[in-house]
């Protein structure tokens, strides 16, 4: 069974939401970044979307748009150097699910023919690729599925009849996007975002996590009545942005990664 798979099973089980952040791998290097997503399992963590960095992030707001340039200026990360993050983090213990998030120019870059492999051996369980249209999917469709890897698909308020057709096409979870607009933290979602949920539950029978702008442990706890995880990127990747002067030095590092515990404590209710 796909880490995904089981650990939306095991949830279930135990009535919990699964909390999915978002990590811009590299930011500010490969091996901070997979300190940061053992902390992350530690502090309550159920999976892990690992960020590729990328020079044009269309569905990335300001937050997440700093983090690629200093992953991509400092130590020029790769989609490779991502992959082989989550392979490093696994064989230092690490159990949770891993999710790669890219678009789709670095994975053309790489070779079809080429990433899904990697992907495999590095044990990663998912790939989002946000600019990829359910038109022109078929190819990345039939390759993830031949390797037991799962294609997970976002869908905004603004998908509405498309809605019944991408989640048809989809495996592991349905990704709905709480917000029109970039990545980014809000104080307030779509007007009809639970009339969009319910929309969307209504037409699988997957697993529904939301993401988007989730940042408080007010907004975790409401869409934790609905929605099977949470996704939280912006919030996290600035946490990082905060402090990383802290990762710059050895004698500090336990105290930055201990504020990124506190974050998450705080945010999920631990």
């Amino acid at each position: 069974m796909n880490r995904i798979d089981r650990k939306f099973a095991e949830l279930k089980e135990q009535q919990k939401p699964a909390f999915i952040p978002f990590l811009t791998i590299g930011d500010p290097d490969v091996r901070t970044s997979i300190d940061i997503i053992k902390q992350l399992e530690q502090s309550g963590a159920s999976i892990v979307e690992l960020g590729v960095p990328y020079s044009d992030p269309l569905a990335d707001g300001p937050v997440i748009q700093r983090s690629s340039q200093r992953a991509l200026g400092s130590h020029q990360i790769s989609i490779r150097d991502c992959i082989e993050a989550a392979r490093v983090a696994r064989s230092e213990g690490c159990e949770l699910p891993f999710i790669l998030f890219t678009y789709y120019n670095p994975v053309l870059q790489l070779g079809l023919d080429k990433i899904f492999p990697l992907l495999q051996e590095s044990d990663i369980s998912g790939l989002i690729i946000p600019d990829l249209p359910m038109e022109e999917d078929q190819e990345v469709q039939t390759l993830a599925k031949a390797h037991g890897i799962h294609l997970i698909p976002l869908v905004a308020p603004t998908s509405k009849e498309r809605i019944e057709r991408i989640v048809t096409r989809a495996s592991g979870f349905v990704y709905c996007v709480s917000s029109l607009g970039v990545t980014g933290t809000r104080t307030q979602f779509h007007s009809g975002i639970d009339q969009f949920i319910e929309t969307v539950r209504a037409a699988t029978t997957l697993p529904i996590a939301v993401g988007f702008g989730i940042s408080t442990h007010e907004q975790f706890a409401k869409f934790a009545q609905s929605c099977d995880g949470i996704v939280v990127g912006s919030a996290l990747v600035r946490q990082v942005e905060e402090v990383l002067p802290l990762f710059a030095d050895s004698a500090t590092r336990p105290q930055a990664l201990q504020q990124i515990d506190d974050f998450v404590s705080k945010l999920i209710g631990s």
